[in-house]
């Protein structure tokens, strides 16, 4: 009987034990919870760091284009100078081209007169072969009459010899004059020729410099607005990361009043086994006492009485379920469909761009539900997602998060605490979104902007 008193309370210590060591499971997931915080808040820093990075690359990129810009502006004044400089000298051009066609009338006027004179000088070449030339004169000399007659007669003789003379410099005077015009507005016409091409040239360069300088423009505006966009998609990842980060406090507040209320019970049960324990003592040793008592008696008589005692009640568990009727059906494993309809998407590369998720189309009000228990993030409009929520999930000592885009109206606001299975919101088409679709994404960790971290949902759910 002894040994079995002290087996009863072997066992009852054991079981005491057991309450009491229970917690420090628990407390080894709110480590986790509070290591996934730490591990969030330190990854917000380093968003925070590159986008403090990206602006100061935006920035230089606004220097570059306003320099770029500038410079197209002073390029352009060049060019409208040397468009000025051009038209300048496409007008000298045209006034000197005025003056050679004068001048061409002027050469048609000498080459009469040259012509005339040399009509003039044949008919005296002539004259002086049929005469003889030189003969003539002498004739005309020794024919005088009288000295005065010879005198006029010389007098005539010398006029005509000067007239010849004349007619010769003259003749030669206007060709050297001529040759000289033609020459200096050739020289005039080539010489504004040569500077219009190389104004041309000069503009064309110019032209070449716009050109270039326009496409770097463009491609620093390019590159502005690439980066632009990654910095929204960093604040976005902060924005999110501060939500997850808010969701895992919430979440270390529920383990918390969890632990709180494990705790109440342990102490409660240890309280009552303790109770149990000094009650199966005293009756132990109140047995022990009769019969010791019984058996100094040496009664005979078989019908002693003897104290039986009720054995202990053994803690009553209670079991609660609640059975939530969801659409769709809530599967079994870790996370279940969010929503009914066939996958129109699957994940991949998509028009040159990463498609990190799934796509399910229905028609219809179509409701969507958490795939998994879990705190929502976020919960608002997005200019991709549309209407879009962020659910938190922490499995296994394992952080999760889901992404429910492009819904047509949202049921769950940010912080709060979701089932699996329960409606989140309705199907929808908001956002950059072509047709009716739940865009669904499932991330092991964070959410970030690069998405590293997404995975094939149809590797988690059913299809």
């Amino acid at each position: 009987m002894k040994k079995n008193i002290i087996a009863m309370n072997a066992s009852i210590m054991i079981g005491l034990g057991s309450i009491i060591a229970a917690p420090s499971a628990y407390a080894e997931s709110l480590s986790d919870l509070q290591q996934k915080k730490e591990s969030i808040q330190e990854k917000r820093s380093g968003v925070e760091s590159n986008i403090s990075d990206t602006e100061k690359k935006i920035d230089n990129l606004h220097d570059k284009q306003l320099t770029a810009e500038e410079q197209i502006a002073a390029i352009e004044a060049k060019i409208a100078e040397s468009t000025k400089k051009i038209d300048a000298k496409n007008a000298e051009i045209t006034q000197t081209k005025k003056e050679i066609e004068a001048l061409k009338e002027e050469i048609k006027v000498l080459k009469e007169r040259i012509a005339k004179r040399n009509e003039v000088l044949k008919e005296r070449a002539r004259s002086f072969q049929e005469t003889g030339g030189d003969v003539n004169y002498l004739e005309v000399l020794f024919g005088s009459s009288s000295f005065g007659d010879l005198i006029d007669r010389v007098g005539a003789v010398a006029t005509i010899a000067e007239a010849d003379r004349d007619i010769l410099k003259q003749h030669e005077l206007d060709k050297k004059d001529l040759e000289e015009k033609q020459t200096a507005v050739e020289k005039k016409l080539a010489s504004l020729e040569v500077a219009k091409a190389e104004l041309l040239e000069i503009q064309k360069q110019q032209k070449q410099q716009k050109q270039e300088k326009a496409a770097l423009v463009k491609k620093l505006k390019q590159q502005t607005k690439k980066h632009e966009d990654e910095k929204m998609g960093l604040e976005e990842e902060k924005e999110n990361l501060a939500a997850q980060e808010t969701a895992i406090k919430s979440a270390i507040n529920l383990e918390q009043n969890r632990l709180a209320e494990l705790e109440a019970a342990r102490k409660k049960a240890a309280a009552e086994a303790k109770k149990r324990a000094e009650q199966a003592a005293a009756q132990a040793a109140s047995q022990a006492a009769s019969q010791a008592a019984e058996s100094k008696k040496q009664s005979s008589s078989g019908s002693s009485a003897k104290s039986s005692s009720s054995p202990s009640p053994s803690p009553s568990s209670s079991q609660s379920s609640s059975n939530v009727s969801q659409v769709p059906a809530v599967s079994s494993g870790t996370f279940t469909r969010p929503s009914a309809g066939y996958v129109s998407s699957t994940m991949g590369e998509r028009w040159n761009k990463q498609h990190a998720g799934i796509d399910i189309a229905a028609s219809g009000t179509v409701p969507v539900v958490a795939a998994a228990d879990g705190v929502v993030s976020r919960s608002y409009f997005s200019s991709t997602y549309g209407n879009v929520i962020f659910v938190t999930h922490s499995i296994s000592g394992q952080q999760w998060t889901t992404v429910y885009a492009h819904l047509s109206s949202r049921q769950a606001s940010t912080g709060s605490v979701v089932a699996k299975g329960q409606q989140i919101g309705i199907m929808g088409n908001t956002g950059h979104s072509y047709g009716q679709h739940l865009h669904f994404e499932l991330h092991k960790g964070a959410w970030n902007y690069s998405k590293s971290n997404a995975v094939n949902p149809l590797n988690y759910i059913p299809n």
